[in-house]
């Protein structure tokens, strides 16, 4: 075994003509040069690789690389006295501001709500508001906003009918967090459970599902996108001994398409799963919040058999970040929190430091609105989705519009220029439109008319035809030159 001085000399090693040990720490030196050497980017169309021959580099998806960057330099010794830095950075955030502008008017595939002015919230981003740990109980970090927090939860507790008593949730980063803690709990309640969700279910599901290691049965749907009770009776029949923890959409990804809750209630009980055998986690990332104005729609409330919805914040309400919302039965909660002496808090929650800005923005919005406001909203974009799908039928172009919803699919763009222009999302041969409040009928029309002249010019050779969405959307809806043919 070596001895502790033979190690000792065997790390001491000369340092400007010193050994480590003469050495002393001074704090107070100046490296003289703290910063690395840059590192010299790789090019977009190939990389150098070792041996200086060009190598190229795999695309993902065939499009999506970025192809600028806003570099970060150093400040010139002199620049305080020059002011030569806060310069640059001025032009780079105004010219920053003047593509933000320019995006958000070709805004239409995905939905957010860019409709929003807090301006009147300016005051309080000046500081770091962080509401780490549970909303409910006070922690020793006293720069928070809990107290907006639970006001907003509030407010939904009584959208989705369960009273202040009866509920646990809070507000999460983004709509994702919202499923992975819905899920989470189902799983903490069922630790044996089987997650069920229709294969169109957003993918946070399923990474869920691969985060928490739970076996996960993917439902098939309808042409309209919804679950497929059938289906999953026969995935239910198959897994008879184990709990069910199920994802229910409001509204999926693509189609918009919202779960029937009741039918999936139903085929649960059909299939002889009592009340305390299964989780609903009610996914509600967009129309969440506009299902509760929509007549005839079916009702999400905690009054069924649920344990859980989410709703994300800059989605239909608008925020400039990301958020959502988590609530959950209050009764469930003990299984997943826990104390943590180092917040004077508990913990239940799947982030640790939870954005503080975020409830201020979503309380404003919800207090400037209210339950009257979201309804108009609701109404207008409800409008004005159907305006959009009749003046793509009317144009020839295939397009389809669930009648609980604001998304509207139509065949995809031939130009991927075109679709990056519009910032459409795309599926297969599927685009989509979200109407959200932002969206005015002067955008649509702009919008239409850009691509009925594009088309135009796509189509003009007979021997490149449009799409068929029959097999998407339903051969009612599609415009194909085969199915207007039959119509």
């Amino acid at each position: 075994m070596v001895g502790t001085s033979a190690v000792i000399e065997s790390i001491s090693s000369a340092v400007n003509g010193k050994d480590v040990a003469d050495v002393r720490f001074d704090p107070t030196v100046v490296v003289a040069e703290p910063v690395p050497a840059v590192v010299k980017s790789d090019n977009v169309d190939g990389v150098v690789n070792g041996g200086g021959e060009e190598k190229k580099r795999e695309i993902v998806l065939g499009r999506n690389i970025h192809t600028s960057s806003f570099s970060v330099t150093e400040p010139d010794a002199d620049d305080d006295s020059t002011g030569d830095k806060e310069a640059y950075m001025a032009s780079v955030l105004a010219r920053y501001r003047k593509t933000l502008t320019d995006r958000t008017m070709y805004h239409l595939g995905y939905p957010y709500n860019l409709d929003f002015d807090y301006g009147a919230l300016t005051q309080l981003q000046h500081f770091s508001i962080n509401n780490l740990g549970d909303p409910f109980i006070e922690s020793n970090y006293g720069v928070h906003s809990r107290q907006f927090e639970v006001g907003v939860l509030d407010w939904f507790a009584r959208l989705w009918d369960i009273e202040k008593d009866q509920y646990w949730g809070y507000i999460t980063n983004c709509g994702t967090e919202g499923n992975l803690h819905g899920i989470l709990v189902g799983r903490e309640v069922f630790p044996e459970g089987i997650l069920y969700a229709s294969k169109e279910s957003h993918y946070s599901v399923f990474k869920a599902a691969r985060m928490y290691r739970m076996e996960c049965e993917k439902v098939g749907t309808l042409l309209t996108g919804e679950i497929d009770c059938a289906d999953f009776k026969v995935k239910l029949l198959a897994n008879k001994d184990k709990p069910a923890i199920i994802n229910v959409n409001i509204g999926t990804t693509v189609k918009g398409a919202v779960d029937d809750l009741d039918l999936v209630i139903k085929a649960l009980e059909d299939c002889g799963f009592s009340h305390d055998r299964f989780y609903i986690h009610c996914d509600g990332a967009l129309f969440g919040l506009m299902m509760p104005f929509v007549k005839r729609a079916p009702k999400v409330t905690f009054k069924k058999p649920i344990g859980s919805v989410s709703v994300s914040g800059h989605k239909f309400v608008g925020c400039p970040m990301p958020c959502g919302v988590q609530l959950t039965r209050l009764e469930h909660i003990n299984a997943l929190s826990s104390n943590v002496e180092y917040l004077a808090s508990r913990d239940a929650t799947i982030m640790g430091s939870r954005n503080g800005h975020a409830p201020l923005f979503l309380w404003y919005t919800l207090n400037r609105k209210g339950y009257k406001g979201f309804q108009k909203e609701v109404q207008k974009c409800l409008r004005n989705a159907h305006y959009l799908k009749d003046r793509l039928i009317g144009a020839g172009i295939s397009a389809m519009l669930n009648e609980l919803s604001s998304t509207v699919v139509f065949e995809r763009p031939k130009d991927e220029e075109f679709v990056r222009k519009w910032q459409l999302a795309c599926e297969r041969n599927m685009a989509h439109v979200v109407v959200m409040p932002s969206v005015t009928v002067d955008k649509l029309d702009h919008f239409l008319d850009e691509l009925v002249e594009a088309r135009s010019i796509w189509y003009k050779d007979d021997n490149v035809k449009p799409p068929c969405l029959a097999s998407d959307i339903g051969s009612q809806n599609c415009c194909c030159p085969q199915h207007r043919a039959i119509s």
